[in-house]
């Protein structure tokens, strides 16, 4: 009996029952959440269908650019749409990112069930579908701004994260198993339905009036970075995340062309590495809020240097069950990081200018790790695929250490402004 009492005692106290019993939130979780295992089966098909679709020496070159489509054009879409999606509700941003993920994701296995589906025309629909990712990013975390107060903000990203990173451990198994029955064009199919209930959620799961209102839009079109450059804090961040992802980048495209070509495996071997990374990720995520009496900015900086070391030993030729040992690590390390930056982000930025600065934010990460996949190819063509993984996590571990000896230099992490508390 006590030990009952005990525990229910420490669920009422959770930082998460807040977010999760949200009148507003428990409504568009799921939703989030099912998309998210979408994307966590795409993770291992969209350079797997590359593979297929490519032959020859071109292989490793279509797989990067795959990647890199998936993602890069969010950073076009970030400026390009700029006037016309300023200032709208957060709800709405990413409702549309989600339904121009759906048309496009969608045509795809359609090409492909009629065998026009050719490496050109696959990355132009993977490009064109990202062309939100962006927007629809910061639409999603704008909505958490919108409907919790500042003291829930850590939370509710956690919980948001936990989805995406609770993606990763169930995604590439079923991605795994749809490829070998249907082949990889069917995992994009299924992605591209979970993105069509992620819309739907979106228009119709939020009361009209909790979907937010429409705000004066920016007088420019770099509102968000001149805004990001005003706060040096935030540039440090957005320096340290953009290098981060950068350097992460060549991994995506060395991972699956080391377990296909170099270990002559399976998509099941790839899924193994993804799920390994989703499971840590996962425990990462969920000790996120407890890391709020810290300075986030530095567990930030330590997030980065602990991921280089947990990655380096995936690039020294493990068996494959070591590989994932070390690549769980990676995500359990990992897992703090996204809800720690972008807490940093929502303190420091007015409700009104959130979108933009999320959106500018979101443009240069999302570019970041695609741009490092297509600088893979000539660099696994010229050291091979295991040695590109090792080369990325020393960068990884410079720019930790680097970054670290620079606050302590300038203080940066220091008391002073509310941001790093």
């Amino acid at each position: 009996m006590k030990l009952g009492k005990s525990i229910a005692r420490s669920l009422r106290r959770s930082p998460y029952i807040p977010v999760v019993t949200h009148p507003v939130l428990r409504r568009i979780l799921p939703g989030i959440g099912l998309s998210s295992i979408g994307d966590g089966m795409s993770t291992v098909a969209i350079s797997w269908l590359a593979l297929q679709l490519a032959s020859g020496p071109d292989r490793t070159t279509w797989v990067a650019a795959a990647v890199a489509a998936y993602s890069l054009p969010g950073i076009v879409g970030a400026v390009a749409f700029t006037r016309f999606l300023d200032g709208r509700p957060g709800a709405q941003l990413a409702g549309w990112d989600a339904a121009l993920r759906t048309v496009f994701l969608g045509v795809i296995p359609v090409a492909h069930a009629f065998d026009v589906l050719t490496p050109p025309l696959y990355v132009s629909l993977l490009a064109v579908s990202s062309l939100l990712s962006a927007w629809g990013k910061a639409g999603r975390y704008t909505l958490l701004a919108e409907l919790l107060p500042d003291n829930q903000l850590l939370a509710g990203n956690a919980v948001v994260n936990l989805l995406l990173e609770f993606s990763v451990v169930g995604g590439p198994p079923l991605a795994a198993l749809v490829i070998a029955v249907a082949g990889p064009a069917a995992v994009i199919a299924v992605d591209a339905g979970t993105f069509a209930v992620l819309a739907a959620t979106y228009r119709f799961a939020i009361p009209r009036d909790a979907r937010g209102t429409r705000v004066a839009p920016a007088t420019s079109r770099a509102a968000g970075f001149r805004l990001i450059r005003a706060d040096p804090r935030l540039v440090a961040l957005l320096l340290l995340s953009f290098c981060f992802f950068l350097f992460f980048g060549p991994v995506t495209v060395a991972l699956p062309v080391h377990v296909a070509r170099d270990l002559h495996a399976s998509a099941s071997e790839l899924a193994g590495f993804y799920t390994a990374f989703g499971i840590g990720a996962v425990l990462g995520s969920y000790g996120a809020p407890h890391l709020g009496q810290w300075p986030l900015l530095l567990v930030t900086v330590a997030t980065v240097t602990g991921f280089g070391v947990a990655l380096l030993p995936v690039g020294l030729g493990l068996p494959f069950w070591a590989g994932w040992i070390a690549f769980g690590i990676c995500g359990l390390v990992w897992g703090p990081f996204p809800s720690t930056t972008t807490t940093l982000f929502q303190r420091a930025a007015h409700s009104a200018a959130l979108p933009q600065i999320l959106a500018a934010r979101g443009a240069m990460t999302a570019g970041a790790t695609p741009l490092g996949a297509l600088l893979a190819a000539p660099i696994v063509s010229a050291i091979g695929a295991q040695a590109t993984i090792a080369a990325s996590a020393v960068a990884t571990i410079v720019l930790g250490v680097s970054f670290a000896s620079f606050l302590a230099l300038r203080d940066v992490g220091g008391p002073r402004r509310s941001i790093a508390a």
